[in-house]
């Protein structure tokens, strides 16, 4: 049963730092591409940041320069290190393979950006 299992967020004032972390189980996690993903409310699911084999993460034009993502094969886990965090960048953040995800969303973290 693939699962997602993700953490690391919180509430932080603008400008601010967060970094989250998301670890996979049940999939061949070196097999896939891995994605970031955020739902504000009232809005749909969006990809913010992707990381492919061989090439370097890319990013949202929303979040491009201020978030980095990066993944630990060896433990199953990818990373979104977020900085100059803005009120829109409020959301529930979830990680799932990229570019088709699968079904098996995760609970997500809340990231909220505010003063």
């Amino acid at each position: 049963q693939v699962q997602f299992v993700e953490s690391g967020g919180g509430l932080v004032q603008p400008g601010g730092s967060l970094r989250l972390s998301c670890t996979a189980s049940g999939i061949r996690f070196t097999n896939f591409h891995m994605g970031w993903y955020r739902q504000a409310p009232g809005k749909q699911r969006e990809a913010v940041a992707w990381i492919s084999f061989g090439s370097a993460p890319l990013y949202a034009s929303s979040v491009k320069g201020r978030f980095t993502m990066f993944r630990d094969n060896a433990k199953n886990t990818v990373y979104l290190q977020m900085a100059s965090l803005r009120p829109d960048d409020t959301a529930v953040y979830y990680c799932n393979t990229w570019p088709s995800p699968t079904q098996s969303w995760g609970q997500g973290t809340q990231v909220t950006v505010s003063s």
